[in-house]
């Protein structure tokens, strides 16, 4: 076991450092705008999935490690937070919220670990891949469309902040493209069924990050994603496909 935690947990600490390094290399050398390279620092963090459920043999120590870092990272940003110029470069919106972002993603990932993985069984370790891709590129879609071609706000007591019509329609579409080709990817079954799986999905995602406040729909979407795609499996199960 302890030759496992130390191999998972130095290929998850090494997955980060090969990819702070090469996005600072971005930022430096092609000067992305910022929004965009905030995105970037997005997709770098929820990728790191892939590398908990392929860099251990066994659900609780993937769950483990997420968690771990999660705690051990806290008080390093806290740290790093008395550098105004590093935080700038993060490009971090109000105080406290990079480092309370990632403690989110973590927690949120072992949950989705003990679930659908743990619980449910090694079977249904995709789902935890469907529903964290899907959530991570729909709202960096959903945000990158929105800022920059977002001209129809949608005004409604639950819809949190500013967000646009062309963005919802991002995130879904985005989301639908990600679910199709994951479970394309990861399952048998065949094209027709993804893509309905897909369709039907993608709304309820985007609709649950129109509702998620103050930065929940880094668990709600996840959740809102991994639930339907289970009950669409189940269903599909009886149905003997």
């Amino acid at each position: 076991m302890l030759p496992e935690v130390l191999i998972g947990f130095g290929i998850f600490v090494g997955y980060y450092a090969i990819a702070a390094s090469s996005l600072l290399m971005i930022r430096a050398c092609l000067k992305p705008p910022k929004e965009l390279f905030r995105k970037l620092l997005h997709v770098a963090c929820f990728m790191s999935v892939l590398v908990l459920l392929h860099a251990f043999d066994t659900w609780y120590l993937a769950m483990l490690t997420a968690i771990i870092f999660a705690l051990a990272l806290y008080p390093v940003i806290t740290y790093i937070e008395r550098f105004p110029k590093v935080m700038e470069m993060l490009i971090q919106r109000k105080s406290g919220e990079i480092k309370s972002s990632l403690v989110i993603v973590f927690f949120m990932m072992a949950m989705l670990i003990a679930i659908f993985w743990g619980w449910l069984g090694e079977q249904w370790k995709y789902i935890i891949t469907v529903s964290v891709m899907a959530w991570g590129f729909g709202d960096a879609a959903a945000a990158l469309v929105g800022k920059a071609f977002g001209r129809n706000s949608i005004k409604h007591p639950w819809v949190d902040g500013a967000k646009t019509m062309e963005g919802a329609i991002a995130m879904c579409a985005v989301s639908a493209v990600v679910i199709l080709l994951t479970l394309m990817l990861y399952t048998t079954l065949p094209w027709y069924l993804c893509m309905a799986g897909a369709m039907l999905v993608a709304p309820i995602s985007a609709v649950v990050e129109l509702i998620s406040h103050h930065g929940m729909d880094t668990i709600t979407v996840p959740f809102a994603t991994a639930i339907p795609i289970f009950s669409l499996m189940i269903l599909f199960s009886f149905m003997g496909v």
